[in-house]
């Protein structure tokens, strides 16, 4: 687990820089830094399944509000035939920018579920 956190928390902070051009970084460079800062903590050895819980509820909500919405997943599958959202960095389209940010989300929504039934196998395991 240590390897995984430390890839994730890498992945993360990455993800979070990469959010500086981006039109709404104050949002997205808190939600990457939350799982980096929960991987790095896991990482050494240090769990908190309330914070995993809190970050899973927030980002699921997120997520479905990113599945939903005008420009969103939906529309993305529905009205744009899926297309290519890996071509090229820059996001060319809303529905593009709107998808990758619902995977974004996913990834970390899965990262935190991992670590969270992990910390809670390890407590119980203590007991």
């Amino acid at each position: 687990m240590k390897i995984f956190n430390i890839i994730f928390c890498l992945l993360f902070i990455f993800s979070a820089a990469l959010q500086y051009n981006d039109p709404d970084p104050y949002v997205w460079i808190p939600i990457y830094m939350y799982g980096a800062v929960f991987c790095w903590l896991a990482a050494k050895n240090k769990y908190y399944p309330a914070a995993y819980l809190t970050g899973v509820a927030v980002f699921t909500l997120y997520a479905i509000y990113k599945f939903v919405e005008k420009n969103g997943v939906w529309d993305w599958v529905t009205e744009h035939n899926a297309e290519n959202i890996a071509a090229t960095m820059k996001a060319s389209t809303p529905w593009i920018e709107d998808t990758r940010e619902f995977f974004g989300l996913a990834i970390l929504i899965a990262v935190l579920l991992i670590d969270y039934f992990y910390a809670k196998r390890k407590i119980a395991i203590k007991r």
